[in-house]
C-alpha cells in the first residue's frame, strides 16, 4: 500500500509541475495580451468611452457569474470524483445537464436585464441604451465560456481550459478593435466583444466534446440533481459574493462618480490585479488536487501541497508588486496621460493583492474539501462590508476610497478564511506559517 501511495503522490507531483507550467504559461500570456487589449482600448476610446465599456462589461460578467448558478465551481468538485470512480454515467450527466441549466438560466437573466434597461431608459435619457443592451446580451456567453473552462479543468485539460478564453479571446478583440480604431466607441467595442465570445464558445465546446472519455459517448447519462445543487447553491453564494467583492468598486464608482472615473479606476484595478496572476495559475491546477488528497484522507500530503503552492505563488508576486509600485506612473501612462492620476489607488490595490496571495489558496481549500458553506458565510459578510465601505468612501475619497474599501475587505476575508482552514483542515496555507 505504501508503494501505491508513493506512486500516486509522485504522479500527482508530476501532474502538478506539468499542469502548473502549462497553466502558468497560458495565464501569463493571457494576462499580457488582455492587459495590452485594455491599454489599446483605452488609448483608442479615451477615458470616458473606455469607462462606459468597462462599466457595461463589468455588469455583464457580474450577472454571468450569478446566472451560472454555482455549477462551474461544482464541476471542479464532481468531475474529478466521477473520473476517479469511473462513474461515466454521472460524469456525462453533470457535464451536459449542468450546461443546459446554465444556458437556460443565463437567457432568463438576459431577458430580465434587458427589460430593466429599457424601462430605466424611459426615465433617464442619458443612459447609453445600445451599449447597455449589448452588454446584457453577453451574459449567456460569459456564463457558458466560464462553465466550459471549468469543465476542461475538471478533466485536467489545462490548454483547452485557458487557451481559448485567456489567449484567443483578447486577440480577437484586439483584431476587431484595430479595424475600427479611428472611430472606436463603447458600443462598437462591446459588439466586438460579443462576437469574439461567441467564436470562443463554439470552438471551446467542439474541442471539449472530443476530449471526453469515450465511455461517456455510449452510456446513458445519470442526473444527480439533488446532489449537485446541494453543493452548487452554496457555491453560487460564494461566486456571487466573490464577484460582488471584485466588481462592486467598479460598478459603484460608475454609479457615483461617472464613466470618466470608472476609466481611471479600471486601469488601476486591472494593473494591480496582474500581480495575482501566479495565484490564479497555480490554483487552476491545484484545486482539483486539493479535492483528491482530501478524499484520500492524506492530511500530510495536503499540507505539503499547500506549502509548495504558497511558495510558488508568493515570491514572484512580491517581485511583480514592487516593480509595479516603483514604476506605477510609467505603467499607467501606457493607457494615456490622464490615467496617471490613479497611481496611488493602484498602489493600495497592489498591497491588498499581496495579502491575498500571502494567505495562500484558502478559498479553494475550503470549497474543495466540503466546507463551502463556511466559505460562503465569510464571503457573504465580506461582500456586505465591501458594499458599505464603498458607499461611504467613494463619495468622500473618490477612486482612492474604492481602492481602500476593496483592499481592506480583501485582507479581511483572506485572514478569516485562513483561520477556518487551520481550524477545519489542520493545514497552514499562508507564507507566514511556512516561515514559522
Amino acid at each position: 500500500m505504501s508503494i501505491i501511495n508513493r506512486f500516486v503522490k509522485s504522479e500527482l507531483l508530476t501532474y502538478l509541475f506539468r499542469g502548473a507550467a502549462i497553466a502558468l504559461s497560458l495565464q501569463l500570456s493571457g494576462i499580457a495580451i488582455t492587459y495590452t487589449m485594455q491599454v489599446l482600448l483605452a488609448r483608442w476610446m479615451g477615458a470616458t468611452q473606455y469607462g462606459v465599456y468597462d462599466y457595461v462589461i463589468s455588469i455583464g460578467t457580474f450577472l454571468g457569474f450569478l446566472a451560472a448558478l454555482g455549477l462551474p465551481s461544482c464541476l471542479l468538485r464532481f468531475i474529478p470524483e466521477y473520473s476517479v470512480k469511473e462513474d461515466w454515467g454521472k460524469l456525462r450527466g453533470i457535464v451536459w445537464g449542468s450546461w443546459r441549466y446554465v444556458l437556460i438560466s443565463s437567457i432568463l437573466f438576459t431577458l430580465i436585464g434587458s427589460g430593466i434597461i429599457i424601462s430605466w431608459n424611459r426615465q433617464n435619457s442619458e443612459i447609453a441604451l445600445v451599449s447597455f443592451l449589448l452588454g446584457i446580451s453577453t451574459i449567456p456567453l460569459w456564463a457558458l465560456v466560464r462553465h466550459q473552462r471549468e469543465m476542461s479543468r475538471g478533466i485536467k485539460r489545462m490548454t483547452l481550459a485557458y487557451m481559448p478564453s485567456s489567449v484567443m479571446f483578447p486577440l480577437l478583440v484586439i483584431g476587431g478593435a484595430f479595424y475600427y480604431r479611428d472611430r472606436l466607441s463603447s458600443s462598437i467595442a462591446i459588439a466586438i466583444t460579443f462576437l469574439s465570445l461567441s467564436l470562443i464558445l463554439l470552438s471551446q465546446l467542439w474541442l471539449f466534446n472530443r476530449q471526453l472519455p469515450k465511455q461517456c459517448a455510449i452510456i446513458e447519462p445519470i442526473y444527480s440533481r439533488r446532489e449537485w445543487f446541494a453543493v452548487a447553491i452554496p457555491l453560487l453564494f460564494n461566486d456571487g459574493a466573490f464577484v460582488v467583492l471584485s466588481q462592486t468598486d467598479t460598478i459603484m464608482t460608475g454609479a457615483i462618480l461617472g464613466s470618466f472615473h470608472v476609466g481611471l479606476y479600471s486601469a488601476a484595478f486591472k494593473t494591480a490585479a496582474g500581480v495575482s496572476f501566479i495565484l490564479a495559475a497555480v490554483n487552476a491546477i491545484a484545486a482539483p488536487m486539493f479535492a483528491t488528497l482530501h478524499a484520500q484522507g492524506d492530511s500530510q500530503g495536503l499540507q505539503k501541497l499547500t506549502a509548495t503552492v504558497a511558495q510558488w505563488m508568493f515570491y514572484p508576486t512580491l517581485v511583480c508588486a514592487l516593480l509595479l509600485i516603483f514604476f506605477g506612473e510609467r505603467v499607467l501612462g501606457l493607457f494615456g496621460d490622464e490615467f496617471i492620476a490613479a497611481r496611488w489607488s493602484m498602489t493600495v490595490l497592489i498591497l491588498g493583492q499581496l495579502v491575498n496571495v500571502g494567505a495562500g489558496s484558502v478559498g479553494y481549500l475550503m470549497e474543495m474539501t466540503g466546507h463551502h458553506k463556511q466559505c460562503a458565510y465569510v464571503l457573504g459578510c465580506s461582500a456586505v462590508l465591501n458594499l458599505v465601505l464603498n458607499g461611504i468612501l467613494i463619495p468622500t475619497l473618490g477612486i482612492m476610497g474604492a481602492a481602500i474599501a476593496t483592499a481592506s475587505t480583501m485582507a479581511l476575508w483572506n485572514r478569516w478564511l485562513h483561520q477556518l482552514v487551520v481550524k477545519y483542515l489542520g493545514v497552514k496555507p499562508s507564507i507566514i506559517s511556512i516561515f514559522r
